[in-house]
């Protein structure tokens, strides 16, 4: 290897003294023609690895690249180092002829150091001919993770590079980096890759200045977003919405609320999406709401907070998200609201791909849950994802996050660990978390039969605990080191060496206890942290006194939610109820007076200084549809048919509904009540539904024990409540 004068180089082309991490390493062996494969978190300069050796050896350095706007950026970036405009050039399909004929121009005059490619690209064959001719210095594949079906980011067309590079020369160097691999991953690239044999750099994946708190997804989560910015105001922030519906929604909401907020999504066009882009870079604007397609190629190193409306698919995911904050070192608050409804939502997306696909989709998603619902600190868990290990009393960062910052009580679990790993080893380390759980409470399926391990001494000797409580303990227990999941066969655990010492010499182990997300209303959120518990206990006695007067049940007056809204806000005029969570025009005219004359009263003999920012104003972005139910349902449309005309799932639709109702406008949907319910069948639920103390739907699904499905209740709930209560 010629020596070079690396730290030299590196003032001439980037202006920098001092190499970051690991980059002096890598990029020694780079220059070496070693395979290298280097994984280091966002922020951690990993461009630089493979740049500063193209720009100093012999020929062209081809690299691969997933996505358009981000070779773009590098090329600007690398033009704008050096008076050659050829020195980086973009290879793909956005060029015209002419365009081609330079590129090949400048690579065959040597002036071209790095060809940036999509894997798409390398399989024509007028390309990989004229490569093949040329002095290729090594091939750079950067987010190597889209090679592996467990990447977060699985590509199909990255699983032939092998292939390609082939063609192009049998000793090119190769060179995959990655900004997350979990150590399944990692495996997975270098054998596809065909390089096993490759000098490994791994980067630690810890970023001490993150924050990282996951709340709980309520029917409230705009005004929690909006207060959350409020506080943060003039600091540059990221939300991320699974849908682009939810962005559109979102950032209407914020605007509207006084927030310089704009939306980013696949569905506006390239202009729009590049105005916007810059608008935040050039910070005319706080706050992005975007789906997952933005901040792949953004290099702001303020941003102050990311919040996930809706929980990735992923812990790569989301720590590639989250990684987003606070690349300057500075401050950065990682917010993500969790419901495990969401969860359902996302394995229902997944219903539709191959088997294998499924599989791993679920894989990934069971560890989100156990991130989002575990007590453990949320740093340790996700290092230990990325096969790190970490220490909360010695390490950086120890103390930011949620669960150890505000620590929930713990438990002796001693004998219960015994239990976990004895069955466990008596199963033969077969299953995967679930399947152990089952044996524990004495659950059978298939594939505790086809083992027939129901018939183990073992099964169903831990079913005084519910299953909650032993998953809660089995992800510690992993975490703690005691257990591993297999690599080769995903999420099977197994006893470690240190599982082994346990059982043999076991100790106490205190176990956390998790955090519970399960709510059983469709739109109930828990109760607003800092109601006022007074007046919430006095609204509801008022509540009753109203409809025992009118001779309806308490939650057909107000529900749960809107009643916990007015001890929160206070509101003392008709308008400002018109504000509370379910509560319409019509509501507030029919129920609504003598709650503010109660509010009013209560806010002057206690001195209370009312929240006036946290009216969270509403942008009338639904009231289209709104009307469009209520003539068509006036119209007698078959409900499916309505729905389907609003691109809306029956789901969806039936929350639209129920918005309607519940905030006292009139539905009359007798005609299709009619078709799915006897005579016999509405009777009996009409006077479920009376005599009930709330309007729980969970509760009941659990009266009529199966005979009615949830969709046939919350459709006769959207009757009942226009006919009683509006």
């Amino acid at each position: 290897m010629a020596q070079y004068n690396l730290h030299k180089e590196l003032k001439k082309y980037f202006g920098f003294n001092e190499f970051k991490g690991l980059q002096e390493e890598v990029i020694k062996s780079i220059l070496a023609d070693n395979h290298t494969f280097v994984i280091m978190p966002t922020g951690g300069g990993k461009s630089l690895c493979y740049q500063l050796p193209a720009l100093i050896k012999e020929g062209t350095a081809i690299v691969v690249s997933p996505l358009i706007a981000l070779m773009k950026n590098q090329v600007d970036a690398l033009r704008g180092i050096s008076e050659n405009h050829g020195i980086a050039h973009v290879l793909n399909s956005s060029l015209n002829k002419t365009q081609v004929k330079q590129v090949k121009a400048d690579i065959s005059n040597g002036i071209t150091k790095l060809l940036y490619v999509a894997p798409e690209s390398l399989t024509k064959d007028e390309y990989v001919d004229f490569l093949k001719s040329e002095n290729i210095s090594f091939l750079a594949i950067d987010e190597a993770h889209c090679i592996s079906e467990w990447g977060h980011d699985f590509r199909p067309e990255y699983r032939n590079l092998k292939k390609i590079i082939g063609r192009i020369g049998d000793n090119i160097p190769i060179i995959g980096l990655t900004a997350t691999a979990t150590p399944k991953v990692q495996e997975d690239i270098l054998k596809n890759l065909g390089i096993p044999e490759a000098k490994t750099f791994k980067a630690s994946f810890n970023r001490p200045n993150l924050y990282y708190e996951i709340r709980p997804k309520t029917a409230q989560v705009d005004s929690e977003i909006i207060k959350f910015v409020k506080q943060n105001e003039g600091k540059s922030g990221i939300i991320y919405c699974l849908s682009r519906k939810r962005v559109e929604q979102l950032s209407q909401t914020l605007q509207v609320n006084g927030i310089k907020a704009i939306p980013y999504h696949a569905g506006l066009d390239a202009k729009t999406r590049s105005k916007h882009q810059d608008m935040f870079l050039m910070e005319d604007i706080d706050v992005v709401v975007a789906t997952i397609a933005f901040g792949m190629g953004i290099d702001k190193p303020d941003v102050r907070f990311v919040i996930h409306n809706d929980i990735p698919k992923s812990i790569e995911s989301y720590y590639q998200e989250t990684g987003r904050a606070g690349r300057d070192g500075g401050e950065g608050h990682c917010l993500a609201f969790y419901s495990y409804k969401d969860i359902e939502k996302l394995e229902k997306f997944m219903s539709g791909k191959p088997v294998a696909e499924q599989e791993i989709g679920h894989a990934l998603l069971q560890e989100v849950v156990a991130f989002a619902e575990s007590s453990v600190s949320r740093r340790k868990f996700i290092l230990h994802y990325f096969g790190e290990e970490f220490d909360n009393e010695t390490g950086d960062g120890g103390d930011m996050d949620d669960n150890v910052r505000y620590p929930k009580s713990k438990i002796e679990a001693k004998d219960e660990v015994i239990l976990l790993l004895e069955t466990i080893k008596a199963t033969g380390s077969i299953y995967k978390p679930k399947d152990v759980v089952q044996t524990l409470i004495g659950k059978t399926n298939a594939l505790i039969k086809s083992h027939k391990t129901d018939q183990q001494a073992n099964f169903g000797k831990g079913k005084n605990k519910d299953k909650n409580y032993w998953m809660a303990l089995l992800r510690q227990v992993i975490v703690d080191g005691m257990l591993r999941k297999d690599i080769e066969s995903y999420g099977v655990v197994k006893l470690t060496e240190k599982g082994e010492d346990f059982l043999k010499k076991p100790s106490s182990f205190m176990m956390t206890e998790d955090h519970t997300f399960y709510d059983d209303h469709p739109q109930a959120p828990k109760k607003a942290a800092g109601s006022d518990d007074k007046l919430l206990k006095q609204l509801k006695d008022l509540r009753k006194k109203v409809a025992r007067k009118k001779d309806v049940p308490p939650f057909v007056v107000f529900q749960d939610p809107s009643i916990e809204d007015m001890a929160l806000k206070y509101p003392i005029t008709l308008e400002e109820l018109t504000n509370i969570h379910g509560v319409g025009e019509g509501k507030a005219k029919k129920y609504g007076k003598e709650f503010i004359n109660f509010i009013s009263n209560y806010v002057e003999d206690n001195d209370i200084i009312r929240p006036d920012d946290l009216v969270v104003k509403s942008t009338g972005a639904n009231s289209g549809n709104k009307l469009y139910i209520i003539q068509n349902v006036d119209r007698k449309l078959p409900l499916p048919d309505i729905a389907q005309s609003k691109g809306m799932e029956m789901e969806e639709f039936i929350k639209e509904m129920e918005a309607i109702v519940f905030s006292g406008t009139k539905l009359n949907i007798s005609y299709w009540i009619d078709d799915i319910l006897d005579e016999e069948q509405q009777e009996e639920i009409h006077e479920y539904f009376l005599d009930a103390e709330s309007d729980s739907i969970d509760d009941a699904l659990e009266e009529f024990e199966g005979d009615y499905d949830e969709e046939e209740l919350r459709l006769y709930r959207i009757k009942f409540t226009s006919e009683v209560a509006n």
